[in-house]
């Protein structure tokens, strides 16, 4: 008989107290404004570099042109290549907060949709991940194809270099599913997974 054990976390989770310079004064933050900062916040802390462009860039991530339910496409699609369990069930619930249904779920897991203009922005946002260097001017035309702006075509990479910072993050500390890394909110709406 086989038995899995789950791995040990890696890397410690922080309070403002144990982080140190910028650090503490972001964790800080944004304990006092949301009463905690989730396991993967509070693990980012134990480097202040770390922690400050994750904020940076989730936020600024908040502001592209993706509809939010696609931009949940995109990250599940990623995050199921990755492998990190803990961003999948995050993108998971939020998908589902923004309205994608289960099939839909099942479907940005598998790297597709049923709407070929949707499948056509998620193959790329694959192809940015796994083959960034074989990407050419045929992948830009079929997006455009689709209809699909420029601004959106530079916002994939965006969706998609977020998605692997959390994601290497989290298996990289140990963060499992269920240790309270998946939960959304933190500061100013950036999302944990």
């Amino acid at each position: 008989m086989t038995t899995t054990s789950t791995p040990a976390r890696r890397l410690p989770a922080l309070t403002p107290d144990q982080a140190q310079g910028r650090a503490r004064e972001l964790l800080a933050d944004i304990v006092e404004r949301h009463g905690s900062a989730g396991e993967m916040v509070s693990t980012m802390a134990n480097s202040p570099a770390m922690i400050e462009g994750y904020l940076s860039l989730s936020r600024a991530m908040k502001r592209v042109k993706i509809p939010r339910a696609l931009s949940e496409k995109l990250s599940l699609a990623v995050q199921e290549w990755i492998g990190c369990g803990t961003c999948r069930a995050a993108h998971e619930s939020a998908g589902r907060a923004a309205g994608l249904s289960e099939s839909d779920i099942a479907l940005a897991r598998q790297g597709t949709s049923t709407d070929p203009r949707e499948a056509a922005l998620i193959a790329l946002a694959l192809k940015v991940l796994a083959e960034p260097g074989a990407l050419d001017d045929a992948d830009v035309a079929e997006v455009r194809a689709h209809g699909w702006s420029d601004r959106v075509i530079a916002e994939v990479v965006g969706v998609v270099g977020l998605n692997l910072l959390t994601g290497a993050f989290n298996l990289l500390a140990g963060i499992q599913p269920g240790t309270g890394g998946e939960t959304g909110g933190e500061s100013d709406g950036a999302d944990e997974s």
